[in-house]
């Protein structure tokens, strides 16, 4: 650039107005509570939009937000029922503390007793609870963890050491008559509302083996059973070790055992995982390794001997047993053919969910929600209105008569 050109553009840059302030980010300012810079414009309107902007590069503001992180967060329990139960007993020598999540119903409404899957827990009805509580607020809700699932512990009496494990189909029936007699007398009812059972997968064969033996007598309205058939469950089993070697064995983090929940689509409803999820894993104090302590809570290789005892007969069980009954199966190839003719013959409701998964009251918590209060309100007896009886009716017509005979008399 020859001089006369610098000449020029020094005269040129002379007659522009002074250079407006940059508004950085300083981090030896005060920073606002809020998370909004500290510095103020007297003149907010005009001269501080004015201004130029010039991120710090600590802040990515232009960056993609990555929500992924966020929707991989776990939820609290406190947000999907109102209080939690430790129900302590002695049984056959063992130290057990059953952990139940309750919401107590009101105005006399029905009890949704809740019992998982293998390998679940509670929680695993948690967004499906809270979607019956928005359809019928006066329900209450009681969903349990199995022994040794998630925060059911169990222990040898009297020195506190390990106990066999036994997750027999007779042994986990008795639990959960425990626990819903156990919290009636922990919330003081004087009588047992009138309870809904809600089974999935194991959970259906516990419920279903509880409703056949009459436990909860006539306080048991009807029961409900989340895709598990018998037929379908004992073809399933020839192919669970080959499934259990297959899913990892240890995650980096809670998050991360929510996101491979949801990538994998064992569970497909985001929100549904963040609050199953935590309950399913626990951290190691000496992990063996150090970057991925998070391990599964509960061994499902280890429940191989039980596997068949679970559901050997359930079909029949699930046909002869007293009150409603209804299954909700993701697709009716689950049917085999015991539950095929009972469709035909009228004995149960069914409901099919293509769209779901194995984890129905997960993948679809609302729709499980509205066919669950539906399928209560069908058998609900205080909305029963029977007809008036042969004698009655005939001594009301007589009455008639005679009051009509009267009436004709007098005038």
């Amino acid at each position: 650039m020859s001089d006369l050109q610098k000449a020029f553009v020094k005269s040129r840059l002379a007659k522009l107005p002074p250079e407006l302030p940059l508004m950085e980010d300083d981090e030896s300012s005060s920073p606002d509570p809020h998370g909004v810079s500290a510095h103020h414009d007297d003149d907010s309107s005009s001269t501080s939009s004015a201004g130029t902007v010039v991120p710090s590069p600590n802040r990515h503001l232009f960056a993609r937000p990555d929500r992924r992180s966020s929707n991989s967060v776990s939820l609290d329990w406190r947000d999907f029922f109102s209080q939690e139960l430790f129900l302590e007993e002695v049984y056959n020598e063992t130290n057990i503390v059953h952990h139940v999540y309750l919401t107590p119903p009101s105005d006399s409404g029905p009890l949704f007793v809740m019992h998982h899957g293998a390998g679940s827990s509670g929680l695993s009805f948690a967004t499906c609870a809270k979607e019956i509580r928005k359809i019928l607020p006066k329900a209450g809700m009681l969903s349990l963890d199995a022994r040794d699932h998630g925060s059911t512990t169990t222990k040898s009496e009297p020195d506190g050491g390990p106990v066999e494990l036994d997750l027999s189909l007779d042994t986990l029936s008795r639990d959960l008559v425990f626990a819903v007699k156990a919290a009636q007398s922990k919330m003081n009812w004087k009588t047992l509302p009138d309870i809904v059972l809600v089974g999935h997968s194991l959970g259906g064969a516990v419920i279903t083996d509880v409703a056949k033996k009459g436990e909860l007598s006539s306080k048991l309205l009807a029961y409900a059973v989340l895709d598990v058939v018998e037929g379908s469950a004992m073809d399933a089993l020839q192919s669970m070790e080959q499934y259990l070697s297959t899913r990892p064995t240890r995650f980096p983090s809670i998050s991360s055992g929510i996101e491979w929940h949801t990538r994998s689509r064992t569970i497909r409803n985001r929100t549904s995982a963040r609050i199953s999820v935590p309950s399913l894993l626990h951290e190691e104090s000496n992990p063996s390794d150090p970057t991925r302590p998070w391990v599964w809570r509960t061994n499902l290789a280890a429940t191989k001997p039980f596997w068949e005892n679970w559901f050997i007969g359930l079909s029949r069980k699930f046909l002869e047993a007293r009150g409603g009954k209804l299954l909700i199966l993701a697709g009716t190839d689950r049917l085999d053919k015991e539950l095929m003719i009972g469709q035909m013959q009228g004995k149960y409701q069914l409901q099919v969910f293509p769209e779901a998964g194995h984890f129905i009251q997960e993948d679809l918590p609302t729709k499980t929600a509205q066919i669950l209060v539906d399928f209560y309100k069908r058998n609900d007896r205080s909305a029963l209105v029977l007809p008036p009886k042969v004698a009655d009716m005939q001594a009301s017509a007589a009455m008639k008569k005679g009051l009509g005979t009267g009436s004709n008399v007098k005038q």
